[in-house]
């Protein structure tokens, strides 16, 4: 019995060293973006993408939670607006906070997640003319991981997560923006 837990209490030393050792070498920094042209002029876009309101038409963020608690603090669509969510643990809590817009061109906003992990990111949402009456948008996420939570990064699919979620928001905004 002993050999057996001097076996585990050795593999798991292991496990932790390397999570720190990893950890000393894996980027403490995520970025994602995704880029979608919408066949909608910039104006259209920009009232779906410049409030929460908006936002929250095609976000899918939500989805993991139909009975998701929203609350909005603020004059959505200006600086200092917040969105604040509760919801279950696929859905997490939090609170989101434009701090930039520039008309028409670009929005920022900080998010704070609360649940299940504390966290925050930046977001960012820009629009571009594309030519014939068509608007690229990209929205992006950046954020920051601390040592050695940094390791993670090597069990988990970000890309992939992120990509699946803005894909889904991405083609809901064009679906709303395109329609008549």
């Amino acid at each position: 019995m002993k050999k057996v837990l001097k076996i585990i209490g050795v593999i798991l030393l292991l496990v932790i060293a390397f999570i720190l050792i990893a950890g000393l070498f894996i980027s403490k920094s995520y970025h994602y973006e995704k880029t979608i042209t919408i066949n909608a002029p910039k104006d259209k876009v920009w009232s779906l993408v410049n409030n929460f309101h908006g936002q929250d038409k095609w976000s899918p963020w939500k989805d993991g939670d139909p009975n998701i608690q929203i609350s909005y603090e603020g004059q959505d669509g200006t600086e200092g607006a917040m969105y604040k969510w509760k919801g279950n643990k696929e859905v997490g809590s939090g609170e989101q906070t434009l701090t930039k817009l520039e008309p028409m061109s670009r929005v920022n906003s900080h998010v704070h997640f609360i649940e299940p992990f504390d966290g925050e990111a930046e977001t960012f949402i820009t629009l571009d003319d594309a030519g014939n009456n068509s608007t690229k948008v990209t929205w992006g996420f950046d954020t920051k991981y601390t040592y050695p939570m940094n390791t993670m990064l090597l069990f988990m699919n970000m890309d992939k997560m992120m990509g699946d979620q803005y894909t889904k928001g991405l083609n809901r905004l064009k679906n709303l923006a395109e329609a008549d």
